[in-house]
């Protein structure tokens, strides 16, 4: 028995040895060439026109969403729901769609409303003249009365 073991042991050994020959033969190495990647360099001149580009489309990227943050604290104004349109955030990646939609921006003040009802602007309500209204009477003045008489 000892000499079939060990013929199997040779047997599997061969086939591990023939498997990885195969599968050198079907994946070659691969060679890196360092010429080209160093080949694909721009020059001094381009890079400086493409960073320039960039740079005056991020200024304008910024006065982009500049504008649409007080277009939409203007929208919530005019809607004259909330005592200070600053209250509802806005997110020029998440809220877009609010300054082309009316309802949804409705939607979002009522949502906002309903976390945070304080937040509603308030109207003044009864006499608005309360208070001091002006000067006192005149005390009474004998000799007008008597001028009136006469």
């Amino acid at each position: 028995m000892d000499d079939n073991t060990t013929e199997n042991v040779e047997t599997s050994s061969e086939v591990e040895a023939t498997e990885a020959d195969a599968a050198a033969e079907v994946d070659p190495p691969e060679t890196v060439n360092t010429d080209e990647e160093n080949a694909d360099t721009f020059s001094r001149s381009y890079v400086e026109k493409l960073r320039d580009e960039n740079a005056k489309l991020r200024v304008r990227g910024q006065r982009a969403d500049e504008l649409a943050h007080r277009l939409h604290t203007e929208l919530v104004r005019a809607t004259g729901r909330l005592a200070d349109p600053a209250d509802l955030e806005f997110d020029p990646t998440r809220d877009a769609d609010l300054l082309d939609d009316p309802e949804a921006l409705n939607a979002a003040i009522e949502e906002l409303l309903q976390q945070k009802p304080h937040l509603r602007s308030r109207k003044p309500i009864g006499d608005i003249g309360q208070g001091v209204r002006g000067t006192a009477k005149e005390p009474v003045n004998l000799l007008g009365i008597l001028k009136n008489f006469a």
